[in-house]
């Protein structure tokens, strides 16, 4: 029997006396949550974490964590009158997150830094950092939604499809799902969000939402791995798939799997796409679409958040995405091990590249059941 019944983020004691970490990105998502959960009485710290170079990012708009951002989270804290720290994780977010997109990028893969670091910076070091604060539970402003059911925690889909962030936050923990609270993961739409907002009196109401990669300027992804890896542009050639050389390019970093506009090879009657990207060779392997159908993914470093072990059953039906903008299709996964997976889609998708995220889902409700990282290139 419980002392006292559960508050809205299901621990069994009073708000005033449960201590929440929000993480703020000083985008209006974060804001309202931090709000919301300071006017139900909570006992709210809120944390901004500044990622990179500050003189540069206050020149930057439409990214979280910018020097802009940091001043908006700071004022929300203030009109809502709760404590608000900014945490120097610079370092850490070069090491964990940056480092490793500009190396994915020369060899060739498509990698998803976003996820990255939710996974080795937002739901580790400042999980971390929550715990040491004596928090009780630390809530985001993302679009997920996390349900108990017979084994504990589970996540799941938002309830506003367009909205959903599932594939972002695949690598969620089952210890961090115990810890985590998602308090938008319910809502209907993003007006509803910004509604509560006005509601609040929040300065950041009618903020536009951040369309890039924080530390990539107008999605200019070569331009970042220019200046990070000198010579990362050397040009080479575009071949097909017979090696007939088609064209010279500026560099295999100005490519991505699957791609068909800028190749500069007009003229050649049937539409050629970018079907293999060789960084040894320094060549951009181009061929028609139905080269780019895959049907059989390498996925490893699995976090897997079924009820019983992924290995405990030969194969497992599911429903998985790719793509962050794509809806889930049909496949089978089969185990390699407790990380390993080979899985087959059912249909067979375009463009599928080395460093993708392949998100699981179950078939029969909007649970997800974890995923991993596309390993091998086509």
């Amino acid at each position: 029997m419980l002392d006292h019944p559960l508050n809205s983020l299901g621990l069994p004691k009073p708000p005033s006396a449960t201590r929440v970490v929000v993480a703020m990105s000083g985008g209006v998502d974060s804001s309202v949550v931090a709000a919301m959960l300071a006017e139900e009485g909570y006992d709210v710290v809120g944390v901004t974490l500044q990622l990179y170079d500050h003189g540069a990012a206050l020149a930057k708009k439409g990214a979280c964590c910018a020097g802009r951002d940091i001043h908006d989270a700071r004022r929300v804290a203030e009109t809502m009158g709760f404590p608000h720290y900014v945490l120097d994780y610079e370092n850490t977010f070069r090491e964990a997150v940056i480092e490793e997109f500009a190396d994915a990028y020369l060899s060739g893969a498509t990698p998803v830094p976003c996820i990255r670091c939710n996974e080795r910076v937002k739901f580790k070091d400042l999980l971390a950092t929550a715990k040491d604060l004596e928090a009780d539970c630390m809530a985001t402003g993302h679009y997920i939604q996390r349900k108990m059911g017979l084994s504990g925690p589970e996540l799941h889909c938002a309830a506003d499809a367009a909205r959903d962030q599932s594939y972002f936050l695949f690598s969620t923990t089952p210890e961090q799902l115990s810890y985590l609270r998602f308090p938008l993961g319910h809502l209907g739409s993003k007006a509803e969000t910004r509604a509560l907002a006005a509601k609040y009196g929040l300065p950041v109401a009618d903020k536009p939402d951040s369309q890039d990669i924080c530390f990539v300027p107008n999605g200019n992804y070569a331009a970042v791995i220019e200046k990070l890896r000198p010579g990362a542009a050397d040009p080479g050639q575009i071949v097909d798939l017979s090696g007939n050389v088609l064209a010279e390019h500026r560099g295999v970093i100005h490519y991505t799997i699957g791609q068909r506009k800028g190749l500069g090879i007009g003229g050649l009657g049937e539409p050629l796409y970018v079907v293999r990207l060789d960084p040894a060779t320094r060549q951009v392997i181009v061929g028609p679409k139905e080269a780019l159908a895959t049907r059989r993914v390498p996925v490893r470093e699995i976090n897997w958040l079924g009820d019983v072990a992924l290995t405990s059953a030969p194969e497992w039906h599911v429903n998985v995405k790719v793509r962050s903008t794509r809806p889930p299709l049909p496949a089978v996964i089969r185990p390699l091990s407790a990380t390993e997976a080979e899985v087959e889609l059912l249909n067979p998708e375009d463009g599928v590249s080395a460093g993708q995220a392949c998100v699981f889902y179950a078939p029969d409700s909007s649970r997800i059941l974890g995923g991993g990282w596309v390993w091998r290139g086509r």
